[in-house]
């Protein structure tokens, strides 16, 4: 019998099928196992997620951008306003820092509350960046986009994910989560924000969940959600669902001791059930 020239492709290693609408749940399947496998491995247990801007500069970058500014007859204005801004990545960075120490002193192998951001610069890096620096694992939790959003180079390598689904990435941040942090940022920040406050809301995500909002001279101009109280769209007890501080010292205080007191201290008396449990 004459050789085939041809030989048969297997489903899974043909490209053009696994882009196809066809395959769009193999690769929804793919977005949670593929994290899902690598956690497991890496024992993470749970995380302290980050949001905030892309675009938010470090300091020493944005003080680059005021001399260049200066020098070269550019826009004052706009280097201005990026060193002031820069205030809150180094405010992330310091934070995750001290998030890291803290959590590596913690007994046990798993990796405790691992700091986990959006992947990409701005705050995100920031986020990475203080865990690196305090010599801690960290996660990247990347979205493939047209623009801003490459990875930073201070994600934990086995701990950096690309997806292509929001919804999917989305779900990777709360799940894990035991703790949000949101620092000034746009479209993107408002979303995973107020989404993560609807799943508490209307108890979707059941456990309890601490949210520190950071930046009061920002979100005051930005949240104004007394008008919502008012007409009665929300209840007034819907306010106490985040925290809003100026203060590394305090979001640090208000963290450490709402999980030392809601998490490790529940954990010593009854033991957590482990990993994708829910």
């Amino acid at each position: 019998m004459a050789e085939s020239r041809f030989r048969a492709v297997k489903a899974y290693k043909n490209e053009a099928f696994m882009g196809s609408p066809h395959a769009r749940m193999l690769r929804i399947l793919a977005e949670y196992s593929e994290p899902e496998s690598r956690f497991r491995e890496l024992k993470v247990r749970d995380t302290i997620v980050i949001f905030g801007s892309a675009r938010i500069p470090s300091r020493e970058t944005a003080l680059a951008e005021l001399a260049a500014a200066k020098a070269d007859g550019g826009d004052l204005a706009r280097a201005e306003r990026r060193l002031e801004m820069s205030k809150y990545y180094e405010a992330t960075r310091q934070l995750a820092a001290r998030l890291t120490t803290w959590s590596k002193s913690l007994e046990g192998t798993d990796r405790r509350f691992v700091v986990c951001s959006g992947g990409g610069p701005g705050i995100m890096e920031a986020a990475n960046r203080g865990a690196s620096e305090a010599r801690g694992d960290n996660i990247g939790l990347n979205i493939s986009l047209p623009f801003e959003q490459n990875d930073n180079p201070y994600i934990t390598r086995r701990l950096s994910f690309e997806f292509h689904y929001f919804f999917m990435r989305k779900f990777w941040f709360s799940y894990l989560a035991k703790a949000m942090i949101v620092m000034p940022g746009g479209f993107g920040t408002l979303d995973e924000m107020f989404e993560v406050l609807t799943l508490v809301q209307t108890l979707k995500i059941k456990k309890k969940l601490p949210m520190v909002v950071f930046g009061r001279e920002y979100w005051s101009k930005v949240l104004h959600l007394e008008p919502m109280v008012e007409a009665g769209t929300i209840s007034r007890e819907d306010l106490d669902l985040f925290f809003m501080t100026d203060s590394v010292d305090e979001a640090y205080d208000y963290l450490v001791g709402w999980l030392e007191k809601n998490v490790l201290s529940v954990e010593r008396k009854v033991p957590d059930p482990g990993f994708l449990t829910g």
